[in-house]
C-alpha cells in the first residue's frame, strides 16, 4: 500500500494477489496461503469537493469505435466498470460508521480510481479498488478499523452490497499485504467473526512467476458456482477435497517455515491437479498449466483461473518458461511482492 496526503489529496493503492497453494478453500471454512504484489495496481485519489462525485475511468465509457470494440471491451471489463465498486463501497463505509456509532463529519469528497490489474483472470482486480477506496475514505474521515474487520468489511460490500460471490482469501492478502497464511476454521470464524491470519517472509519463498491470458477471463461468479452448490448439499467428493486442499496449505508453510522451500513445487502441482479432477477446465486454461509443467516448472491458478503461478528453479528455467507460453499467447513475469510495512521485495 502506497500513501499520501497533501492539501487534503488522498492516494491509495492496492494491489493483486494470488493463491499460492489452497485456493479456493478460502471460502468452505480452509486454509491457504497467498500473496500480494506490485506489478500491477488500483489506485483511488480522493479528494475534498463541495458536492459528492464519483468519477468514472476508462472502463466505464460508453463510446465504442465498432461493434467489434464492444464486444472486445464486454469481453476483457464485462457490462460493468468500476464506479459501482466505488459506489458499493462508500455506502457500506457508511453503513459501518452508523452500526458502530461513529461520528463522521459533513465534507463531501470527489474520488476517482484507475486500474491496470489484468480483469477476469483471478488477481483479484476488483477486490483491489474496493481496499485502496476503503482506505482512503478511512483517511478522509480519520476512521480506524482494525485489519481483519476490514477484510470482512471489504468482502460485505461484494458479497452483500453487489451480490458477488467471493471469499475472504482476496481481501485478507490486500489488507495485511505480503505474505500471509490464512486459516479459516469453521469453530473459529463463528467464534469471534474472523481467521487466524499470519504474516510469513516473503524471503522463504523460492522463485516465482506469474502468468496470464486475458481472453480465458471467465470470472469468479462462473467458475464457483457449481462447486459453491455441490459443497452445500455435502458433496463428498468436494467436502474431501477441501480438506486436501487445507492439508496441502498446512504442509507448504510448514516447508517454508523450515526453509525446504525447494520442496513445495510439487505441492503447488498437487493443488492444481485436485482441483481439474473437481472443476470443468477449459482446454485453454489447460493447456497453459501443461506448457509450464513442460519447462520443468509448478503450475497452479492464482485464483478463478486465467492465472497462474508457480515455481521454476533457475533463471534457465525461466528463460524456457517464457519461451513456452509465450508461444502460446500467455504474458509472464516474476513478481514483486509487496511487504506489509509498504515495502517491495524484488
Amino acid at each position: 500500500m502506497l500513501s499520501y496526503c497533501s492539501a487534503m489529496i488522498i492516494r491509495y493503492r492496492a494491489y493483486p494477489r494470488a493463491g499460492l497453494i489452497g485456493n479456493p478453500s478460502d471460502g468452505y471454512f480452509g486454509k491457504t496461503i497467498a500473496f500480494a504484489f506490485s506489478n500491477f495496481n488500483a489506485e483511488v485519489v480522493l479528494y475534498h469537493t463541495p458536492e459528492l462525485e464519483i468519477l468514472p475511468a476508462g472502463r466505464d465509457h460508453s463510446r465504442f469505435l465498432s461493434i467489434r470494440d464492444l464486444h472486445r471491451d464486454v469481453r476483457r471489463h464485462g457490462y460493468y466498470g468500476g464506479i459501482r465498486l466505488l459506489k458499493a463501497t462508500v455506502k457500506r463505509f457508511f453503513d459501518y460508521c452508523l452500526e458502530n456509532h461513529i461520528q463522521i463529519d459533513e465534507r463531501n469528497f470527489t474520488i476517482r480510481y484507475n486500474s491496470n490489474v489484468p480483469t477476469q483472470v483471478g488477481l483479484a482486480g476488483s477486490s483491489a479498488i474496493i481496499t485502496a477506496c476503503m482506505r482512503s475514505l478511512m483517511a478522509f474521515y480519520q476512521v480506524s478499523i482494525p485489519k481483519p474487520t476490514l477484510a470482512n468489511l471489504i468482502l460485505s460490500v461484494e458479497n452483500n452490497e453487489l451480490g458477488i460471490p467471493a471469499g475472504l482469501q482476496d481481501r485478507v492478502c490486500q489488507v495485511y499485504e505480503g505474505l500471509v497464511y490464512m486459516d479459516f476454521d469453521r469453530d473459529l470464524m463463528k467464534r469471534q467473526g474472523y481467521g487466524r491470519y499470519e504474516e510469513l517472509d516473503p524471503t522463504l519463498l523460492p522463485p516465482l512467476y506469474i502468468a496470464y491470458r486475458t481472453e480465458l477471463a471467465e470470472g469468479t461468479e462462473v467458475f464457483h458456482n457449481n462447486i459453491r452448490s455441490r459443497w452445500e448439499q455435502g458433496d463428498s467428493v468436494v467436502l474431501e477435497a477441501m480438506k486436501t486442499w487445507a492439508g496441502l496449505t498446512e504442509q507448504v508453510r510448514e516447508l517454508l517455515c523450515k526453509g525446504e522451500k525447494d520442496k513445495i513445487g510439487p505441492l503447488i502441482d498437487a493443488g492444481f491437479d485436485l482441483r481439474r479432477s473437481i472443476y470443468n477446465i477449459s482446454r485453454s486454461n489447460i493447456a497453459m498449466v501443461d506448457a509450464a509443467r513442460s519447462a520443468g516448472a509448478s503450475a497452479q491458478f492464482t485464483g478463478s483461473g486465467g492465472a497462474i503461478v508457480g515455481v521454476y528453479r533457475d533463471e534457465a528455467m525461466y528463460q524456457e518458461l517464457e519461451q513456452r507460453l509465450t508461444a502460446v499467447g500467455v504474458k509472464l513475469f516474476k513478481p514483486t511482492i509487496v511487504r506489509s510495512t509498504g515495502e517491495m521485495q524484488p
